[in-house]
């Protein structure tokens, strides 16, 4: 692992108050190492305008900061998968940056949009003539961006509709077309075919179209080849450390670091089992770290007897199941010195990054970071003030 992609450490004066006394848990979040995965991507698509999609409280690190460290750091246009998300957002950062809002047009709700400033992806051929029906009744033209689907088969206007907008350009009428967008099926592996099919059908439908602004490419499809940025990028994911092109070096820095107190200590003999449902016993003497994590936190349950913190540069395994407030390691082989009650053990961090906990849980990246839970200390490095 590169010292580039390593989390920066807490710095004392951020484990000194009573805040970080009082909880078990700390979840330290580096918003210059965020800001830097930004440019990163911005580096590699250095033809097209660089978004950030800061959807699901921005991959569970917080939108609020998040967003201002990014604006901080160039980023002009906001992606959110919902409505609250969006009306949120746009209290924490103000007037001027648009913010697109994934889910579409929700029924009733037109006038919330106009109220926050926001711009609706039109997913289906409904949502376009209901926009259209609400910009003739106010009487002006409002921003709006059509989502076509090129092969996800979930939100966006399939082929027949999307057919039926470009044979009657006057459905686009009383329309402010600022986006036409979709979304990569298969993007992280660079020889799925879904990739270049979707890029062709994509170019099919944009020659159709009147000059709009397209955006294709998310966080993997950056990395793809630049026939995929378009005008507009989307990075999500790899904004937040996870590596978008799987099987190859991280480019991204590592944004969140979770470390657990060790609350206990204990030394067990054979044939003492740990934690519930007894799923470990004791092969000979074995120390014991009771740490003060669990699944209420967000640390997966399938984790148990499979997770792995590390204490200082030293592996301590998760052994038994993770219960809903705890967390068991074998600390056999760490020195007792870095094994007192108090002392902190790393779940996510240097030696393990956000990648690889996904992978001993059976999960991706995403799942590891939108769980992380509401009960930690957080400490925002590189905040401004």
């Amino acid at each position: 692992m590169s010292a580039a992609s390593s989390p920066v450490s807490l710095p004392p004066a951020a484990l000194n108050t009573p805040e970080a006394r009082r909880a078990g848990a700390l979840l330290s979040i580096d918003l210059d190492a965020l800001k830097a995965n930004w440019q990163t991507c911005a580096a590699q698509a250095i033809s097209a305008e660089t978004g950030a999609v800061v959807k699901a409280s921005a991959y569970g690190i917080g939108a609020d900061k998040a967003a201002v460290a990014l604006q901080s750091a160039g980023c002009k246009t906001f992606f959110v998968a919902t409505l609250d998300e969006g009306i949120q957002l746009r209290a924490a950062l103000g007037t001027p940056p648009p913010i697109h809002v994934f889910s579409g047009l929700m029924n009733g709700a037109e006038r919330d949009y106009t109220e926050h400033n926001l711009t609706p992806v039109l997913n289906s051929l409904g949502e376009v003539d209901a926009w259209r029906a609400f910009c003739t009744g106010v009487g002006e033209p409002l921003a709006c961006d059509i989502h076509v689907d090129t092969g996800m088969a979930r939100l966006g206007l399939p082929c027949d509709e999307m057919q039926k907008v470009i044979d009657d350009p006057d459905r686009l009428t009383h329309l402010k077309l600022d986006l036409i967008l979709s979304h990569m099926v298969a993007a992280e592996d660079t020889a799925h075919p879904c990739n270049a099919q979707q890029l062709a059908k994509f170019k099919r439908v944009l020659s159709h179209m009147p000059p709009t602004r397209a955006a294709l490419a998310n966080s993997s499809a950056i990395f793809l080849s630049p026939e995929y940025h378009f005008d507009v990028t989307r990075p999500g994911v790899a904004l937040y450390g996870v590596n978008p092109t799987p099987g190859r070096p991280n480019p991204m820095a590592q944004v969140v670091r979770l470390q657990a107190k060790i609350l206990q200590v204990r030394t067990i003999d054979t044939p003492q089992s740990v934690g519930y449902g007894a799923t470990h016993r004791a092969r000979g003497r074995e120390r014991i770290a009771t740490v003060a994590l669990g699944y209420a936190d967000g640390y997966h349950r399938s984790l148990s007897n499979s997770g792995l913190a590390y204490i200082g540069d030293h592996k301590a395994p998760v052994v038994g199941r993770v219960s809903m407030d705890l967390i068991t390691l074998d600390v056999t082989d760490v020195p007792e010195t870095l094994c007192q009650p108090g002392r902190l053990a790393d779940f996510i961090g240097p030696n393990n990054p956000v990648d690889d906990v996904a992978e001993r849980a059976g999960t991706i990246g995403y799942e590891i970071l939108t769980s992380l839970g509401s009960r930690f200390h957080r400490v925002y490095l590189g905040l401004e003030t």
